[in-house]
């Protein structure tokens, strides 16, 4: 009886002797003499929670750009700024229809149930000017801290009291609906006070999509603007990407053929060319529904193949030095499933 023929096997930069035979794609199919992997899937390193790349609501030029790469931010911290003239002043002048409107009203007196109606009104538009007076004194305190002016626990402090507001103007948002369920029809008066409310909010709203803000808390990956440029809300690249680091995962295109042996909860183990000799651990998280051509290059290929694959995530249980973006091999080990 022959011997199993030996070959050679070039895996993220390292050349592997084993009892084994190569696949169509490039990828390791164990003999029996090798028990070791059930099989190994190239794959790149990411945040588990994804990466966002941003963009703005409307076309406008950079004002300012207050991060950088590597910046850590916090959700809804501002990290570009846009000229806000033509909108400021749109917004200054909703603001004066609304006190003149406003002055009007109250030279006629009501009682009963249109007089709660028209104090509960009035509650929440104060509790919605002081959500936006809190936040601007949220970005200011953040903007501070970034020149290394201001102090953590201002911002903590900042941060809570736009928390407080913000849920005063849920609770006052609430008590309103529940008063115009039985209340009378406004007077015109009233009706026009609202539909200045109403302008001035969407004054407020066009003033607000000037500044794109982080969406969750993460680190700035990438920073592709600078002040003075004109963007839109299609850029040919993102203006900047970010991505929650705490977590990293590592998506893997695995053979199609090899999908019936991988389970979920499975141990692997992952190497990258970077660290050579360095083995990381994760886990088998999840297993897309869905077979379609590989993009990424097989352990021991130069090229691209269009063998198709199933994407696997691995959640890293040690990510160490492993950065996004960077290539691996991910490597399937027999019967490993943690329960969990």
């Amino acid at each position: 009886m022959s011997k199993p023929r030996i070959v050679l096997v070039a895996i993220s930069g390292l050349v592997i002797a084993t009892g084994v035979l190569t696949t169509a794609r490039g990828v390791m199919a164990a003999a029996p003499e090798d028990k070791q992997w059930q099989a190994v899937a190239p794959g790149r390193v990411e945040a588990c929670s994804g990466q966002i790349k941003l963009a703005t609501a409307v076309m406008g030029v950079v004002d300012k750009v207050l991060v950088k790469a590597n910046d850590k931010v916090f959700a809804g911290e501002p990290l570009i700024h846009l000229a806000d003239g033509e909108f400021a002043a749109r917004l200054a002048a909703a603001e004066t229809q609304v006190a003149l409107r406003k002055r009007a009203r109250d030279e006629r007196s009501v009682t009963g149930s249109a007089n709660a109606r028209r104090k509960a009104r009035d509650a929440v538009a104060d509790a919605e000017q002081s959500v936006y007076a809190v936040r601007a004194i949220v970005d200011r305190v953040a903007a501070e801290l970034r020149a290394k002016s201001g102090a953590d626990d201002g911002l903590t402090k900042a941060r809570s009291a736009l928390a407080r507001a913000e849920a005063e103007l849920t609770k006052r948002q609430e008590e309103l609906r529940e008063l115009e369920e039985d209340s009378p029809l406004p007077t015109t008066l009233e009706g026009q006070l609202s539909i200045a409310r109403s302008e001035y909010a969407v004054a407020r709203s066009a003033l607000d999509k000037l500044t794109v803000r982080a969406p969750i808390d993460g680190t700035v990956l990438q920073v592709n603007v600078r002040a003075g440029e004109l963007v839109s809300p299609s850029p040919p690249q993102p203006l900047l990407q970010l991505a929650d680091l705490s977590a990293l995962c590592v998506r893997a295109e695995l053979d199609e053929r090899d999908i019936g042996s991988v389970k979920v909860k499975q141990t692997v183990t992952v190497r990258a060319a970077a660290f050579p000799g360095r083995d990381f651990e994760g886990i088998v998280s999840s297993i897309a529904p869905l077979v379609e051509p590989g993009r990424l290059e097989p352990p021991g290929s130069r090229n691209q193949t269009d063998v198709d694959v199933v994407q696997v995530m691995i959640e890293l249980t040690g990510s160490g030095e492993l950065t996004t973006g960077m290539k691996a091999d991910v490597y399937f080990r027999f019967g490993k499933i943690v329960d969990r």
